[in-house]
């Protein structure tokens, strides 16, 4: 889905001369600030509401991003802290290298996910289109931007991470991470899987002693 987005390129139909009716590509790739979604969401596990603010401007009503410190401050300024966690995070090093890429080919100007280099507030129409292209529309709906979130959940289980780190990183708690995602973690019901074999222990018995000698001690 990611290349999808990244190499759509926009289609357009002939309407005079013999080739009409034909429909052509242009060069407009009018789905890469989906890719640049997809990849934060992806390395991050941010809400999509949070991806769309995210900047390298201290700005209010962005979530900045210090591309020098590399840490994302996904809570976006002069925003109130919700029930939706919103924690700093840092950056992964492969994410940052394609942010301080973008900047510093001037490929985005005020925020990382921009439409014809304007902010967006929402990317679900364009997302919705790049599950189309990819051709991953025959899935009853079931992947929406939300997935990256899961995804990302999903592989720092899979990888071992601690899941007190984990959640930290990822802005929800540890039940909702070990609930939700804990199953895939390698060290999961382990304890379980490897005792169940394990030869059992004969109980520890204190031997009778005569009663001069426990007196005596």
């Amino acid at each position: 889905m990611l290349w999808a987005a990244w190499r759509h390129r926009e289609e357009q139909t002939i309407h005079r001369g013999k080739n009409k009716g034909i429909r052509i590509k242009t060069e407009k790739h009018t789905l890469r600030h989906v890719a640049r979604f997809i990849l934060i969401g992806l390395y991050t596990g941010t809400r999509a509401a949070a991806i769309a603010a995210s900047s390298p401007k201290r700005e209010e009503g962005r979530a900045y991003v210090d591309l020098r410190a590399g840490i994302y401050f996904r809570l976006a300024r002069g925003k109130r802290a919700t029930n939706k966690r919103q924690p700093p995070a840092p950056l992964p090093d492969r994410l940052l290298a394609h942010m301080r890429r973008w900047v510093d080919k001037k490929i985005i100007r005020t925020c990382f996910v921009e439409w014809n280099g304007q902010p967006v507030k929402s990317v679900k129409n364009a997302f919705a289109r790049a599950v189309q292209v990819a051709g991953l529309d025959l899935t009853d709906g079931n992947v929406t931007a939300h997935v990256l979130r899961h995804t990302a959940a999903t592989w720092l289980m899979q990888r071992g991470v601690d899941p007190w780190e984990a959640a930290g990183f990822l802005g929800m708690s540890v039940k909702v991470l070990i609930d939700t995602y804990g199953h895939h973690h390698p060290n999961h019901l382990r304890g379980a899987a490897d005792a169940i074999t394990r030869k059992a222990r004969p109980p520890s018995v204190l031997k009778a002693q005569p009663a001069d000698r426990l007196r005596t001690g």
